[in-house]
């Protein structure tokens, strides 16, 4: 008998091309090599709304990688942070830059946050939930469109996962997503 999910529209999404920058160590490890602490600081100062145009460069150079000429057609999405302010702070100059520097398409402007997100910070043994937030898409303009979706730090997935279902409910194609840092675990 084949093994059912629990989460069959997520799985597909998780099957789709996931790409991740660096491996972020969360801070329950408070031991960390040097590189470790600068790969935090710098998602810190990316949360931050600070620094991001190296990783602007850095995700339009792999856009090119991976996409080619193409790159043009591709919608870039980023999952909205959990909050309109932070939002704003973490991702209008930053999606700017990205489609600047790639020729890929800005969806910043076709998403908008409202509210307060249900902000479920993963870890892999808990969560703690804050809030509710309600997203809201341009429909016709993500409708008939390769998105490719990015988010600052991938943890379990449920977020990209989620935030890329909703995209394809309304018509859009998701091809995967770029992550800034992926969550990993140690041995204590």
């Amino acid at each position: 008998m084949a093994h059912q999910s629990k989460y069959p529209s997520l799985d597909r999404q998780w099957h789709k091309m996931m790409f991740s920058f660096f491996e972020y160590l969360p801070m329950q490890y408070r031991q960390a090599t040097e590189r470790e602490w600068q790969i935090r600081k710098m998602i810190w100062s990316f949360k931050d709304g600070k620094s991001y145009l190296n990783v602007a460069w850095m995700i339009a150079n792999k856009l090119h990688q991976v996409f080619g000429d193409d790159v043009k057609n591709i919608v870039f999405a980023c999952v909205p942070a959990s909050s309109a302010d932070k939002n704003e702070l973490r991702y209008k100059g930053f999606a700017s830059a990205v489609c600047k520097f790639s020729g890929a398409i800005n969806a910043y402007e076709h998403i908008r946050v409202s509210g307060n997100r249900l902000a479920i910070h993963e870890k892999f043994d808990s969560k703690s939930l804050q809030k509710v937030q309600v997203i809201e898409f341009d429909k016709d303009f993500f409708r008939g469109k390769k998105i490719l979706v990015f988010d600052d730090i991938l943890t379990k997935g449920f977020s990209y996962a989620r935030f890329a279902c909703q995209l394809e409910k309304i018509g859009g194609e998701v091809l995967g997503g770029f992550f800034l840092g992926k969550t990993v675990v140690r041995m204590l």
